[in-house]
């Protein structure tokens, strides 16, 4: 098909000297030379943005190994992971989601009028801080009632009122933090938003270590305060810049008539993608409800369990992060094979990580959780009551994944779907029922496993509806592969269990854990790609690498290879990663 003609190249065909065809290539060349600057810009956008996320994710496992030390598990860090929900809840709200998908289209319309952005902010700014506000300080009354409803078998619920009403004040400073990423991510600046949980995670560590003699626990919810503060803070001197750049603008626009229409259809785009992170969020909300009648230390103890037992799908996620941009645009391009490429290559590259890491942390659960938390106030008993549930949770990282990766499918259409909604509420409810039953019969156990079974029956869902969703999979050759891969896993599990069995034997005590650790992440290394993979005739694992070696041997040999073509890539061929690895091996369609 060949490229169309650009519109101002049929103007200036028409008004110019220069022979028409000469336009038109001209023409077809500067916009090929901006598609490629704007890729370029893209892919240092996502990767600042990705590098950010995994050093604010790191300063979280800081602030984590900080409260363990100072408060271990017990009633204090229960009554304060209570409190912790309401900055969970607002992060998804007011910064990651909500917020974002309805303030960064409106700053990129307002951006097309002289002066629109300025007038957008002195239009919703003030009423966004007066109902943020009142809705902060009805927490702050509210907090005795909040309590009673999110864990109502708290042993001493003071303490968690207290810490309730100093964290309510995030929504406030999370709502503004929000507003301020929506609008920088519209004028094209990445890095204050980026760094925000850095920011955050800083500001709770820093208050925890002044304030933790004279103040305990209750050190840790001012310290939610103090980061999102700082949250603000670091993005508002950009923001100024930005609104106060007299960069060149579109003439003027006059305002198109049915704005009131128009929120109506943002809010119905909106809302399937708000209920979602909603109803995944909730899960947390199950989990404590449910633990908090269990003796002191349980919330701990899952929450210990589930920031580490999580750093896996993190990792797997990463490269989801920085390809979702390349999936949207082939959807918008209307190349639907593309898209579904990048995504099946995407997933299978997401499920390898994410399986290797599971494989590390059922093994060597009690070494990784010694290494990262028994000092201090965080003894010998809750590293094996941690250990306990983070084996458990690792069941459910294949789902977490899973899920992570096709929500995408859903999500890069034009229009959200309320699929991935419905499924995910499926799957909370499944996680009520069988944690309801399972925390009578394995106490905290069975609240972690409840968690996986319900992120699983969400990823099968959402698997099974992708084929057809704007995205189709191959839902058979996705579960064969995904299938043989998990095959994999368990072979890697019994070899890395094994090496920390034979270290723990043959190391001193003092290095026992941390030996163990490297030796089941050795052993995984070791047999999860070449050994396990082969002979259960897994092929998506080795060639998943074999483009990036093959590039690498030839630049050895014979240096950088010429580039010929210059028509513009493909959405997937823009892709920031080695080649496409479908799961069709070698059949399209």
């Amino acid at each position: 098909m060949p490229e169309p003609v650009p519109v101002d190249a049929l103007v200036e065909a028409t008004t110019s000297d220069t022979p028409p065809r000469a336009v038109v290539r001209q023409s077809r060349g500067r916009h090929r030379a901006d598609r490629a600057a704007s890729s370029r810009f893209l892919a240092r956008a996502a990767f600042v943005t990705a590098g950010l996320t995994a050093a604010g994710s790191l300063f979280g496992l800081v602030r984590d190994q900080i409260l363990a030390d100072s408060f271990g598990a017990g009633a204090d860090s229960d009554a304060f992971l209570v409190a912790w929900t309401v900055p969970e809840f607002a992060s998804t709200l007011l910064i990651e989601d909500a917020m974002a998908l309805i303030l960064v289209p409106a700053f990129s319309r307002a951006l097309l009028r002289r002066g629109g952005a300025l007038a957008l902010v002195r239009a919703t700014l003030p009423r966004l801080v007066l109902t943020v506000a009142a809705v902060a300080l009805l927490l702050v009354v509210l907090a005795p009632r909040l309590v009673a409803t999110l864990a109502p078998g708290l042993p001493d619920p003071r303490l968690a009122v207290d810490c309730t009403r100093l964290t309510a004040t995030c929504v406030l400073s999370f709502a503004l933090a929000g507003y301020c990423s929506a609008a920088l991510r519209a004028h094209g600046r990445f890095l204050p938003p980026a760094a925000i949980y850095v920011a955050y995670n800083t500001g709770i560590v820093s208050t925890v270590l002044v304030l933790r003699e004279p103040l305990g626990v209750p050190s840790a919810a001012v310290g939610v305060a103090v980061g999102g503060a700082l949250m603000v803070l670091v993005q508002a001197p950009s923001l100024v810049r930005a609104l106060r750049d007299p960069h060149p603008v579109p003439p003027a626009v006059a305002p198109a008539e049915g704005d009131g229409e128009r929120r109506l259809v943002v809010l119905a785009l909106v809302a399937p993608v708000v209920v979602f992170a909603v109803a995944r969020q909730s899960q947390v909300l199950i989990e404590r409800f449910l633990a908090a009648p269990l003796p002191p230390g349980a919330i701990s103890h899952l929450n210990y369990a589930q920031k580490i037992a999580q750093m896996p799908m993190i990792l797997s996620l990463m490269l989801c992060t920085v390809t979702f941009p390349v999936v949207a645009r082939a959807v918008a391009a209307g190349d639907r094979d593309a898209a579904r490429r990048r995504v099946e290559r995407d997933l299978l590259l997401a499920v390898l990580v994410v399986l290797a890491g599971a494989s590390i942390v059922i093994a060597a659960a009690p070494q990784i959780v010694d290494v990262l938390f028994q000092r201090g106030a965080f003894d010998r008993a809750d590293t094996a009551a941690t250990a306990a549930v983070m084996r458990v949770y690792a069941l459910g990282l294949l789902g977490q994944t899973l899920v992570g990766v096709l929500v995408r499918c859903y999500f890069s259409a034009a229009r959200p779907l309320w699929f991935p909604a419905a499924a995910m509420l499926a799957g909370l409810a499944s996680t009520a029922v069988a944690g309801a039953v399972g925390v009578r019969l394995w106490g905290v156990l069975g609240i972690a496993a409840a968690n996986a079974l319900g992120i699983s029956l969400t990823a099968v869902l959402l698997l099974a509806g992708s084929r057809r969703q704007s995205v189709p999979l191959g839902t058979g050759r996705v579960a064969a592969g995904v299938a043989r891969l998990a095959a994999v896993a368990g072979c890697a599990t019994a070899a890395a269990w094994l090496a920390t069995v034979a270290v723990a034997g043959a190391t001193p005590a003092s290095l026992a854990p941390t030996a163990g650790v490297a030796a089941a992440c050795a052993a995984v290394a070791l047999v999860f790609l070449p050994f396990a993979a082969r002979a259960v005739r897994a092929p998506e694992a080795p060639p998943l690498f074999r483009p990036a070696q093959r590039r690498l041997a030839h630049v050895r040999c014979h240096g950088p290879r010429p580039r010929p073509r210059t028509d513009p890539p493909s959405a997937a061929d823009a892709a920031p990663v080695g080649g496409d690895v479908p799961l069709d091996h070698g059949r399209r369609g």
